[in-house]
């Protein structure tokens, strides 16, 4: 049985080590931590969550959660890493980061099929089965690798991350704890008046930014658009977006808020707290000048400020299949952010998909078809399918998993509808893989 080489140890590529591993191949973990970091990375440990420490929604009625439901039912360690590290954010599925990631590692060092190999890898030798899950930042020398094989240059945006704070440094006098529609929630909430929200508005737009090389807004993802960058777009678009009041009451009025900053715990103690929506290039000394006017942050410590950082990723449509292998490569795959899928659950998805394809591949066994009746099959049809001028990663979402057989205006029942399905072939597709015969049941990690 030939070995794998999975490069890369983020999300995507602990996800493929593993699927691999349970099905009896061993695996070559290449990862270059600790010898050398990217910009964004500080932890030696695997699975590192740059941005956010949230996983989104655990409900099956949304489109991420019933893309982690999908993963658990396949088996993934990715959320069984999660669930075992979660901590309180409401419906969300939110993760102690230091606990998560080093049960990943942990899992995947100690596995008898796993060796790791530390150092930055430069080369792709197509002669060895792979699955290469370098993620968003990868290195320029195996960028320029990847960019000669595929015969084109790789697109790339821009992704930011937000502060975090310590808990004990607020001042709880000013904030009150609430999830939207539910008092005492999982978050932290600093209300503002409207002459607050204005006076904090203006000095955001005038705050002093960080230089990212090559930086152009165009090329931002929306969803991980810095908070100075929305500001701009107008004095209001704040308070209807991620400083939105809507199902928020202060406690201490009765009433609610002009606008609503949003704290969510970030460890499994509580002493760490991220500033929801806040990714920014803001310069350090301005962020603790702006966000000390958020109320309740006047003496906030901050323990890591924002940063942002260039994210590339492949043309895939036309390039990879909808399992994630690079065409007329059979033994090779790519997964993770690279590939155009977007967020933590979607890049350990990806890993699913290609670990299981190729693990079939190589056993002899028929590959599994990933459809769109499946968010996880949906992503691939996206990455590989996508037909517009303009592709641009992704997160899952209902409108590119395939419609109910009968049409329903309903949009709640149209998505338990759609939910159903999909966790019906999920069960389908779990039998066929043989999961039960693969040692992925039950395994104690």
């Amino acid at each position: 049985m030939p070995e794998v080489r999975v490069i890369g140890a983020g999300l995507a590529g602990c996800e493929a080590a593993w699927q691999l591993v349970s099905r009896g191949i061993r695996v070559r973990l290449c990862e270059m931590k600790p010898e050398s970091y990217t910009p964004a990375h500080h932890s030696p440990f695997f699975g590192e969550l740059v941005c956010s420490n949230s996983l989104r929604s655990d409900s099956v009625g949304n489109a991420a959660g019933l893309l982690k439901e999908e993963m658990r039912r396949l088996g993934s360690l990715i959320m069984r890493a999660a669930d075992a590290h979660r901590v309180p954010a409401g419906s969300a599925l939110a993760v102690d980061r230091e606990g998560f990631a080093r049960m990943l590692t942990d899992t995947l060092k100690s596995h008898p099929f796993v060796e790791i190999v530390s150092g930055e890898v430069t080369e792709i030798d197509e002669s060895v089965p792979a699955v290469v899950a370098t993620g968003p930042l990868t290195t320029p020398a195996l960028g320029e690798k990847i960019a000669a094989l595929l015969g084109q240059d790789s697109l790339f945006f821009y992704d930011a991350a937000a502060p975090i704070v310590l808990y004990e440094s607020l001042d709880t006098d000013k904030v009150f704890r609430a999830s939207r529609y539910q008092e005492g929630g999982d978050y932290l909430n600093c209300p503002m008046t409207r002459d607050q929200y204005m006076a904090f508005w203006q000095a955001l737009i005038g705050a002093e930014t960080a230089s990212v090389h090559g930086f152009e807004e165009r090329h931002v993802f929306e969803g991980c658009m810095p908070i100075e960058s929305m500001a701009r777009r107008g004095e209001m678009t704040l308070a209807f977006g991620p400083l939105k009041p809507v199902g928020l009451r202060d406690p201490r009025t009765g009433k609610r808020p002009f606008a609503v900053v949003q704290l969510r715990q970030d460890d499994a103690q509580g002493r760490l707290y991220n500033l929801v929506g806040f990714q920014t290039r803001l310069k350090f000394g301005e962020q603790k000048r702006v966000f000390s006017m958020i109320p309740g942050l006047e003496n906030a410590e901050f323990v890591r400020y924002g940063v942002m950082h260039r994210n590339t990723y492949l043309r895939s449509p036309g390039l990879l299949t909808p399992n994630f292998m690079l065409k007329g490569h059979p033994n090779l795959y790519f997964a993770g952010q690279m590939t155009g899928v977007e967020g933590y659950v979607e890049s350990a998805a990806s890993g699913m998909a290609a670990g299981i394809s190729l693990a079939c591949a190589l056993l002899g066994r028929e590959t599994p078809v990933f459809d769109d009746t499946t968010a996880l099959g949906a992503l691939g049809q996206y990455v590989s399918g996508y037909a517009g001028r303009d592709f641009q990663p992704m997160n899952i979402n209902f409108g590119i998993l395939r419609g109910p057989d009968t049409p329903i205006k309903n949009k709640r029942e149209r998505y338990a509808a759609i939910a159903e399905r999909a966790l019906r072939r999920t069960e389908e597709l779990r039998l066929k893989i043989d999961l039960a015969g693969s040692g992925v049941e039950g395994k104690d990690v």
